[in-house]
């Protein structure tokens, strides 16, 4: 009787029920969508494993042992089933076995209220087994992923390579990259691997330049500062510059160009201003040393370097507007974040048009200003290559050319220029460009600085709808004695180039590209890519599809197995979702890479993710109210892509970028998201690779989950490689900034920072102190928290 009692008395029958009804209904949850995803080809798994915990949840109900039972073997089996789908995988383990062990704990606590025996609170001994088991298993996933992978040894430092900057990098930092050549490396050697964990913030400085009500959402502060001689030089993401004092941040002068919020685009942001000495000027000429730059708005400013005063010599009053001769530019559509390369007296500029609105969205036209008058020397437009300087009266640059919107380098010995251009206007549409366009979009162009004409082309991508354009710097190096350019793609190739002839001096290959899509006979049947070395990792599969529950990796299966996917280069299709991997934002985006030309040694920061695509038609979107923005105020907060009209072509554009799940926000690709690998410039060989970025600021729901684990997240923002053998790099979405040694990978010192860190750091010297600085602005893309913080930190008096 008293056993009945126990197997049939409410009081103790409600933890069984309770939890039979969660497997139950997890189980009905797994079958349908289980039997969804074997009908387009998937894994039965979820099918069998839904049929079985419906099974258990029943038994459970009626506080029969076997439901528990069955749950074991449920748990068992999905175990079996994990390694042989993806091995000892870390990550792509999680959603596949901590959930069910999760709840086989529970099961392992209410199996002695359905049990008759006298010892059978035994059976809680299971349940303490089960939590040993889980901690194990995590232990054993997540570790599996948080150490670099070394593959070789650290090339020896051996001797400087040429540099044909006019400045160099050193006790200053007098361009974007360090130089006009972009490498971001450093010759300073007071902070060490050694020393390097004694770093302590030494000032923080605020801009004040922070979003308001209208501008929130926009925000992204990607500047790296300049330092030159005893002044640091600071831009806002509204075109603000800042001097300040480079050994205390105290302010020194401050110039606001006024940029209205109805000038922001998608980013309010200012990458970075530029520094030029006029040759022979006497040092205390007004302007002999000048900052230019561009704003929001598409003016280009020079002002005294040392008083922040508009050059009076520089167009007029200090600024050249440069819409002249663009025809309509509705505000926000034509913006200049990027500072201009100055090479040879000439500030060669272009700018950003605001993606996915029209077809004939304004030129993409290049300019070249004289330094010192503003004076217009040139311009390369590609469509009027007569052209060599404003259109004649009545008409107007060609409309939606590719554009530059990113930071060129240059070559003052060489006099080029050299220009990673973007896409024609209408990215995910190629019906309607014109032959010029598609010669020189996604390209790397070098123009000769002294005419403004293409001394020659490098292209990546044939008749890209990828949004697939040049978005990094490239590199200027030696390579086995010959001038040479490294150039990185946001397909994950990187290039090695002859900068005097653009020949590739790597192996370059020809693969296979899927054809299809909503305009097949444009897609081209070949693409290249890089022999040499590439960042990409192997194509999707089911496999690889992730969540934090086998739930949510079920409906990410579905989602994988519905769409096309045919590999890299899948193009765009209307009728269903497309695949795009790599996605928009890389492979390597704007943060570029570092070189260390004394070791011979590329650092490259990367993202891992992919995009989910549809081409809407016309119909469709202008039902649902898309339609060009007559102020380019579209897409505030999210991504570029999501929902943009694609005026004047037959189709709108829809991208999920990185591929998230609505419900949960979480991606459907496993991790790791993004990286950072070292890679030997002589032979292209991997040094290490690791995951780059932890899961300390992400979590389902947009809930940070506060883990200090390494998950490798997107990231957006450059490195700076030292001398000393350190890699300074923020650019995670977990707002730290790092410090990381150059010969294993492994972070050696870190600190939090107020706001997103992605923008690229800078090392220079004052007063005989070494000082890293950075810009804590956040992003809106990466999602990060806004703020408006440079930070230097150095060594304690007297460490170094």
């Amino acid at each position: 009787m008293a056993d009945t009692a126990v197997r049939n008395g409410s009081s103790l029958g409600w933890p069984t029920k309770l939890l039979a009804g969660v497997i139950g209904l997890i189980g009905l949850v797994l079958t349908v969508g289980g039997a969804w995803l074997a009908t387009v080809g998937g894994s039965p798994y979820y099918l069998i494993t839904g049929i079985a915990m419906i099974a258990s949840g029943w038994l459970l109900y009626r506080r029969r042992m076997l439901g528990a039972w069955l749950y074991i073997v449920v748990v068992a089996a999905t175990i079996l089933w994990a390694f042989w789908e993806v091995g000892t995988n870390g990550w792509a383990l999680v959603p596949r076995v901590i959930a069910p062990l999760v709840l086989l704990i529970a099961v392992l606590l209410v199996m002695p209220l359905m049990s008759v025996r006298a010892d059978r609170w035994k059976l809680a001994g299971g349940a303490i087994a089960a939590v040993i088991l889980l901690t194990a298993v995590t232990g054993f996933t997540l570790g599996r992923i948080n150490q670099p992978q070394v593959q070789a040894a650290l090339p020896a430092a051996s001797g400087v390579m040429a540099d044909p900057a006019l400045l160099q990098a050193g006790t200053d930092w007098p361009a974007y990259g360090g130089s006009e050549s972009a490498r971001r490396f450093s010759p300073l050697t007071q902070i060490t691997p050694a020393n390097v964990a004694s770093l302590e913030q030494v000032w923080l400085t605020h801009t004040g330049d922070m979003p308001s009500s209208a501008a929130k959402g926009t925000y992204g502060a990607e500047n790296t500062p300049l330092k030159i001689g005893n002044m640091l030089y600071v831009c806002t993401p509204k075109s603000i510059v800042i001097a300040l004092d480079p050994a205390t941040g105290r302010q020194r002068w401050r110039f606001d160009p006024r940029v209205p919020d109805t000038a922001i685009p998608y980013t309010a942001a200012c990458r970075g201003v530029s520094y030029y000495a006029v040759p022979d000027a006497a040092p205390a000429t007004a302007c002999a040393r000048r900052i230019i730059w561009g704003t929001l708005d598409a003016r280009l400013f020079a002002i005294d370097a040392s008083t922040g005063k508009p050059c009076q010599d520089f167009g007029s009053n200090g600024q050249v507007d440069t819409k002249i001769g663009m025809g309509q530019t509705p505000p926000g559509y034509v913006s200049i974040n990027s500072p201009p390369t100055i090479v040879q007296g000439v500030a060669v500029t272009g700018h950003q048009v605001l993606d996915g609105q029209d077809r004939w969205a304004p030129s993409g036209v290049i300019r070249g200003f004289d330094a010192v008058t503003g004076k217009l020397r040139w311009a390369w437009d590609m469509m009027h290559p007569d052209w060599n300087g404003y259109p004649p009266p009545g008409q107007t640059w060609a409309r939606g050319t590719p554009n530059m919107w990113t930071a060129a380098s240059g070559d003052e010995q060489l006099g080029l220029v050299y220009l990673p251009m973007g896409n024609a206007a209408a990215d995910y549409y190629s019906g309607l460009r014109r032959p010029p366009e598609n010669f020189y979009a996604t390209s790397l162009v070098a123009l000769d600085v002294r005419t403004g004409k293409p001394r020659w082309r490098f292209q990546a991508v044939r008749k890209d709808v990828w949004d697939y354009d040049f978005g990094a710097q490239a590199t200027l190096v030696d390579y086995r004695g010959t001038p040479a350019l490294v150039l990185p793609s946001k397909q994950g190739d990187i290039y090695i180039l002859d900068r005097r002839t653009g020949k590739p001096l790597t192996p370059v290959g020809v693969m296979r590209a899927p054809g299809g899509g909503v305009e097949p006979d444009q897609r081209s049947p070949f693409q290249i890519f890089s022999r040499w070395h590439t960042l990409r990792k192997p194509e999707l599969t089911e496999r690889d599809m992730w969540g934090m529950s086998p739930i949510d990796q079920m409906i990410c299966r579905i989602q994988f197995r519905q769409a096309s996917y045919k590999g890299f280069y899948t193009p765009p299709e209307s009728k269903r979702r497309s695949i795009e991997y790599p996605g928009y934002n890389g492979g390597t985006d704007w943060g570029g890479v570092a070189v260390d030309p004394r070791r011979g040694v590329i650092v490259a920061n990367y993202n891992d993710m992919p995009n989910y695509v549809r081409l809407v038609p016309r119909a469709e979107a202008n039902k649902l109210g898309w339609a060009p923005r007559e102020q380019a105020r579209g897409n505030i907060g999210g991504a570029e892509g999501a929902g943009d009209p694609q005026a004047h072509t037959p189709y709108a554009i829809d991208v999920n970028a990185g591929w998230r799940m609505k419900f949960t926000g979480m991606l459907c690709k496993q991790p790791p998201y993004g990286g950072i690998r070292a890679i030997d410039l002589n032979t292209g060989r991997t040094i290490w690779d690791r995951p780059f970025g932890t899961a300390r600021t992400n979590g389902p729901f947009g809930i940070p989950s506060m883990l200090p684990i390494t998950i490798g997240t997107p990231n957006n923002g450059g490195a700076v490689v030292t001398a000393s053998g350190l890699i300074f790099i923020a650019a995670a979405t977990d707002n730290l900034i790092r410090a990381i040694d150059l010969s294993t990978g492994k972070t050696l010192w870190q600190r939090k920072l107020p706001a997103g860190g992605q923008a690229t750091p800078m090392v220079y010297e004052a007063g005989g102190r070494e000082y890293l600085v950075i810009y804590a602005g956040g992003h809106h893309f990466m999602e990060t928290p806004v703020g408006d913080e440079v930070i230097a930190y150095a060594l304690p008096q007297g460490r170094g």
